[in-house]
């Protein structure tokens, strides 16, 4: 855990693997800590996944989907996304934020949810962050 990338409290994490839990018919993206080895699994709608899933695949639409249409509404703005963070765990739900770069080099931060975070951080090649707390929780939830 020394080695992976932390920054105030947050641990940088990437995409490991998106995967179906077919007993109960929900899709999860499972977030890796980079240099590390924990795993974060989020519960993410089927929009989301083909978002996601194209975007790993290089699959780029004729006409922008809805996380394009952000990331350009930044981009137009002269906004950057530097990155995004996993803030909380509260009765199972996870709580984002989408952490804009204005042009004048002021901080802004979006509610969001994870996975439209993690979708639109993938098209602005932005780092995926999580809260150590997340982390811990999410382990001592899972008896890890």
């Amino acid at each position: 855990m020394a080695d992976a990338p932390h920054k105030n409290g947050f641990v940088q994490m990437e995409v490991s693997k998106i995967r179906i839990d077919e007993r109960r018919g929900e899709q999860v993206i499972v977030l890796k800590e980079r240099g590390g080895t924990r795993f974060l699994p989020i519960i993410i709608g089927i929009s989301e996944v083909t978002a996601i899933k194209m975007k790993i695949s290089g699959i780029e639409p004729p006409r922008p989907l809805t996380h394009d249409l952000l990331k350009n509404t930044i981009a137009q703005l002269g906004a950057t996304l530097s990155r995004i963070v996993i803030t909380k765990l509260e009765f199972n739900t996870f709580f984002a934020k989408l952490i804009l770069t204005t042009p004048g080099g002021e901080l802004r931060e979006v509610d969001a949810r994870p996975s439209d975070s993690i979708a639109v951080a993938l098209r602005a090649d932005a780092p995926i962050f999580v809260a150590e707390e997340v982390l811990n929780q999410v382990a001592s939830s899972y008896g890890l």
